[in-house]
């Protein structure tokens, strides 16, 4: 995938305003440590995402732009608060399920229906977020807070494409294990990708250009459906 600028928008806060719904929105959840940061550089083949220095340690929804080139469009890209561990205890994570909430349920703007607009209210805004990608460290099939996230995300009734990072750190002839071990954690199919090498985002971004436009999701080539467990 070409990509003709990237970059970083804005943080979001527990009270700072939601990021433009009229712009295609995917939005990239998992655990803190799960390397995020790293993937969102890969994807833009620049470095426009920093990581923190301790997993926990970023409590902002972040987002960034990307305008493919040839004039294919452009989409944000949501990178939500990791789960799973939270420096600053428990207040922490339930300020990272607020935030996070409320991106996922968002609806009309506040000023929707002040006083003195004309009209009938401004209806949801359709298009916030259009899928969401689940990373998931591919390491460690079946973490019950993964599964959490999985079913949470599943409820909402969006598009869902689920994502092995970290494929590099074992080796090949361990690789399928595991991802057979997700896949029946999930019953659902798993991309693996590898930030560093590049190893499977082609097919990520192929997966990401479809939520972006609301398109079928493409399915993984050479890979049974996953049974459920």
């Amino acid at each position: 995938m070409k990509i003709h600028t990237a970059e970083f928008v804005r943080s979001v806060g527990a009270d700072s305003p939601l990021p433009d719904p009229r712009l295609p929105q995917v939005s990239l959840i998992g655990r803190s440590n799960v390397g995020k940061s790293t993937l969102i550089n890969a994807l833009a083949r620049r470095k426009i995402a920093r990581a923190g220095g301790a997993p926990g340690t970023t409590r902002l929804l972040n987002v960034y732009r990307i305008v493919l080139a040839r004039r294919r469009g452009e989409l944000l890209l949501i990178d939500l608060p990791g789960y799973g561990y939270a420096r600053g205890g428990a207040e922490s994570t339930r300020v990272f399920d607020r935030l996070t909430e409320r991106y996922y349920q968002r609806g009309p703007e506040p000023d929707a229906n002040r006083p003195g607009r004309s009209g009938p209210p401004e209806p949801r805004a359709p298009r916030a977020p259009m899928g969401a990608i689940l990373l998931v460290d591919v390491r460690h099939p079946g973490l019950e807070n993964d599964r959490n996230a999985f079913g949470w995300l599943r409820d909402l009734e969006l598009p869902l494409v689920v994502a092995a990072t970290k494929i590099d750190r074992l080796a090949r002839s361990a690789r399928q294990a595991k991802l057979r071990a997700h896949e029946k954690a999930l019953a659902h199919r798993v991309l693996p990708v590898s930030a560093k090498r590049g190893d499977g985002l082609p097919e990520l971004w192929t997966a990401l250009m479809a939520l972006a436009a609301g398109a079928p999701l493409p399915e993984a080539e050479g890979r049974p459906s996953p049974a459920a467990p």
